[in-house]
């Protein structure tokens, strides 16, 4: 069996909930030991967008807010939902102003990833952004947001600390702190 070949066969496919932003669809499949089971998916209508600003001297911002599917108080880098049909980098740019003011003149993707691929197909990029300018945020109804500018060595260590467990912040700032120690 090669690599690509998909062990999956499915015998049922029921849409179970659907709303603007996700839709969520019941399987029932043959695994791939040859059972009968079921499986859900969590299909995802956006894409997922993180930025990470940093500026002049290294320095990142992050924004922390009130995440209801948690219950808890997360730090994050600015992030959000680009729509299937718009170029990423434009929906980036508007998250980045939306959540900080920051505008930024330079963009540069430097990561891909599936955020919960064992149930969901949500997809996320994560852009570094620099050359930044200072304008006004322009949060939406549903956010409050702080917002806090600190280095990426104490970024860092929030994630080592478990202050951070945002997946799309974890994996774009350890790949900042990777890159930053590949050129020392």
């Amino acid at each position: 069996m090669s690599l690509s070949e998909n062990p999956w066969q499915i015998t049922s496919e029921q849409k179970i909930y659907d709303n603007p932003w996700i839709t969520v669809t019941e399987y029932g499949v043959i695994n791939p030991s040859g059972g009968n089971g079921i499986y859900g998916k969590v299909h995802f209508k956006n894409l997922a967008i993180g930025i990470i600003p940093m500026d002049d001297n290294g320095d990142i911002w992050l924004v922390g807010q009130y995440r209801f599917t948690i219950d808890a108080f997360s730090w994050e880098i600015p992030e959000g939902g680009s729509y299937l049909d718009q170029d990423p980098l434009d929906g980036a740019r508007r998250e980045l102003k939306e959540e900080t003011g920051l505008i930024a003149g330079s963009w540069e993707k430097i990561l891909e990833i599936h955020l919960s691929n064992s149930v969901s197909d949500e997809f996320g990029l994560i852009y570094l952004a620099t050359g930044l300018v200072q304008d006004t945020a322009e949060p939406e109804e549903t956010e409050k947001l702080h917002v806090r500018k600190l280095s990426i060595k104490e970024a860092y260590q929030m994630v080592l600390n478990h202050q951070i467990t945002d997946s799309l912040s974890v994996a774009g700032i350890q790949q900042l702190w990777i890159r930053r120690l590949e050129k020392k």
